[in-house]
């Protein structure tokens, strides 16, 4: 008798967008620009601008929470996190750990995935994976994005572009039919300086010098990216229906990722597809990278766009040269995403921050409760490097 067929469903969708909109006609006070020279050639028409007290983990978590309540589970029955980001809290630790402790999880791993505004794709692709093997029953993914504060607001042709926000799915274990089905990614290293960040990594870290040239902001050739995403996003979505065993007229809608109304127009184009299957929502969000993808699926959900039995492809292209595109067999209720928005405020979700910006932090009650519990292995004092005497020291 043969054992039952892992998949992985839809069960959960959330999404946050901070509350301060910075329009176009805000954009000429800032830049030589005009509205309409930017809704004509993009379709941007406003995008969202995180608050100072707001990080990316902040917003991942909202959305991650707002997930969890529409899959109806339990924050601690999530097995594992993956946050899709190009904009981390920080180098290191990892936003996912930070978005575990914010969600009030105590079991899962977690881990960020970078592949730009791809990101949340993979991650999406890396959970229906792990739910297949037996890895996990729950997995909580999140693209989230604070891409403003890497933005040079003298450069016209990016600041205009990009947005905050986030969004998440909860993909869950399931023997039943549907949920994910072909998955397509891909990557082309010969584009990789084609949408880059100069400076800030181990190959030029930062310092007076590189934030003085301003290497600290994207930077994009748009031509040369626009025309090969435009290809890419098309190849990689009919790859994914493809190895679902349909055809782009079985598809009843597509969720791009929304970078320009233009490219979205010309794939719709590519795939013979009338735009109205084409979900839209960079007018009012710009181009948020790996959250743009599931913003724009949790809003084309609860505005009654998908229903039970849908397919659906989702479809990303990044920096790197990245793309990836689902195809989903729609199973959930799509009603249950708005009260699951409802059930989760912004100002109820906090991240820890650090003790203190000099030193690392004094070891929490709860992390030494848990060290000191007995285990299979004790580990003597003796293996423990000595310290400065001035890292002992309690911060004041």
């Amino acid at each position: 008798m043969n054992a039952p067929v892992r998949r992985a469903h839809v069960t959960g969708w959330g999404r946050y967008a901070p509350a301060q909109v910075l329009t176009n006609a805000d954009l000429e006070r800032m830049v030589d620009t005009s509205d309409e020279w930017i809704q004509t050639r993009t379709g941007i028409r406003e995008r969202r601008v995180a608050a100072a007290n707001e990080t990316t983990a902040s917003m991942a978590a909202v959305a991650g929470l707002r997930a969890i309540r529409t899959a109806g589970i339990e924050p601690e029955d999530i097995d594992l996190i993956l946050l899709g980001t190009l904009t981390p809290d920080y180098w290191m630790p990892s936003t996912a750990a930070l978005v575990k402790e914010a969600i009030g999880n105590s079991k899962a791993a977690a881990f960020d995935v970078a592949a730009a505004c791809s990101g949340f794709v993979y991650a999406f692709a890396t959970a229906q994976a792990y739910i297949v093997a037996g890895l996990a029953k729950h997995v909580l993914v999140i693209g989230a994005e604070l891409l403003t504060r890497f933005l040079d607001y003298t450069d016209r042709s990016t600041c205009i572009l990009f947005g905050d926000g986030a969004g998440a799915v909860v993909l869950s274990a399931s023997d039943e039919p549907g949920g994910a089905l072909g998955i397509e990614m891909t990557t082309e290293p010969r584009g990789a300086y084609m949408i880059w960040l100069p400076a800030g990594g181990a190959k030029s870290p930062s310092s007076a010098e590189t934030i003085a040239r301003g290497e600290h902001y994207i930077r994009m050739e748009g031509k040369e990216t626009y025309r090969f995403a435009t290809k890419t996003l098309a190849s990689t979505a009919l790859e994914s229906i493809r190895k679902s065993g349909l055809d782009p007229a079985d598809i009843d809608l597509f969720i791009p990722h929304q970078a320009n109304i233009r490219i979205i127009e010309a794939v719709a184009k590519g795939l013979d597809l009338p735009m109205d299957k084409m979900f839209v929502n960079l007018d009012k969000y710009g181009n948020t990278s790996a959250a743009s993808v599931p913003i724009a699926l949790a809003e084309a959900v609860n505005e009654d766009r998908v229903k039970v039995g849908d397919n659906v492809v989702i479809v990303a292209f990044g920096a790197g040269f990245t793309s990836g595109a689902v195809t989903i067999n729609w199973t959930a209720d799509p009603a249950r995403g708005r009260a699951g928005d409802a059930a989760v405020r912004p100002e109820d979700v906090s991240v820890r921050l650090p003790v203190d910006w000099d030193s690392v932090d004094p070891i929490p009650d709860a992390l030494a409760e848990l060290m000191a519990r007995p285990g299979g292995v004790d580990v003597p004092d003796d293996v423990v490097p000595g310290e400065p005497e001035h890292a002992r020291q309690p911060v004041g």
